[in-house]
């Protein structure tokens, strides 16, 4: 995509989602001008968005301008209003990293908080960028195999009904994608939220994948990550104050030639319970 049509769509963006020229390029937006609903049924939401039809053919220098050659390799999923990719961006220098968001009020927002944050620090923040897409349907056309060091969570929507359990952002089916975006033996995923339940969800389904292993607690203590995403979401910041636990865990995609691995079978593979049938 060349910088004109980067432009033309994030127009259409705005215009789509009621936002006008609130905020100019380079200024910190203000979040009361770009609240939007918490969630959004990532089942409804077919041709809304665009991209490409293989990962090469993905331009990300428009979202990474200062950086040669630029490919994401961290992800911040449902990334919100950006405290965790902002955080990140600083943590780890030397990876690119990408929010990715479905509602596109939330997304220009995040944008315009970026280039509002390499404006007032010049050379950092260049590690960081957004992008309004889908998750469960799109990241095969965005991410080739291997690629990602790390994916994050960070309190998604519980889904609450069982009828709707196949929208939740971690099953069998997408962790079966997030091990084949995750570098073998060194990608992890990591999830957090403050409800319980899910918390055993996503618990449940982790350790059951035969590509995860799941991380001690002395290994997550050690892990900066951990303490970034803990603390820097507004979400979880919101959980503080009404002083209501956290439930977090982080998970690593094991080498293909592991143990665990071998005990991969077509049948535990392309299980039922994949494809949200419980």
């Amino acid at each position: 995509m060349t910088k004109t049509e980067n432009e033309k769509k994030r127009l259409r963006d705005a215009a789509e989602s009621g936002v006008g020229p609130i905020t100019e390029e380079g200024e910190m937006p203000q979040k009361k001008f770009y609240r939007s609903r918490a969630h959004c049924n990532p089942l409804s939401h077919n041709n809304t968005f665009d991209y490409p039809i293989h990962p090469a053919e993905m331009d990300w220098g428009t979202h990474y301008p200062a950086i040669e050659n630029p490919k994401p390799t961290v992800l911040d999923i449902g990334c919100g209003f950006g405290g965790l990719t902002i955080a990140l961006a600083t943590l780890l220098p030397k990876h690119l990293i990408l929010g990715l968001e479905i509602r596109a009020k939330v997304t220009e927002y995040v944008r315009l908080r970026i280039l509002a944050h390499r404006k007032e620090n010049p050379g950092k923040y260049e590690n960081a960028s957004v992008l309004r897409s889908n998750t469960m349907k799109l990241m095969p056309h965005f991410f080739e195999k291997g690629s990602l060091e790390k994916i994050f969570f960070c309190f998604p929507d519980p889904h609450f009904k069982k009828k709707n359990h196949p929208r939740r952002i971690i099953s069998d089916r997408l962790l079966s994608e997030y091990a084949y975006f995750l570098k073998p033996g060194q990608g992890k995923l990591y999830c957090i939220t403050d409800v319980e339940d899910l918390h055993n969800w996503h618990v449940k389904h982790c350790r059951a994948h035969p590509l995860f292993r799941e991380l001690s607690k002395d290994e997550m203590d050690k892990d900066s990550c951990v303490k970034a995403m803990y603390s820097e979401t507004e979400e979880g910041k919101k959980v503080e104050r009404a002083g209501t636990n956290k439930y977090y865990a982080v998970f690593e995609r094991i080498e293909s030639g592991t143990e665990d691995a071998k005990k991969i079978t077509g049948e535990n593979f392309f299980s039922q319970g994949q494809f949200g049938i419980e």
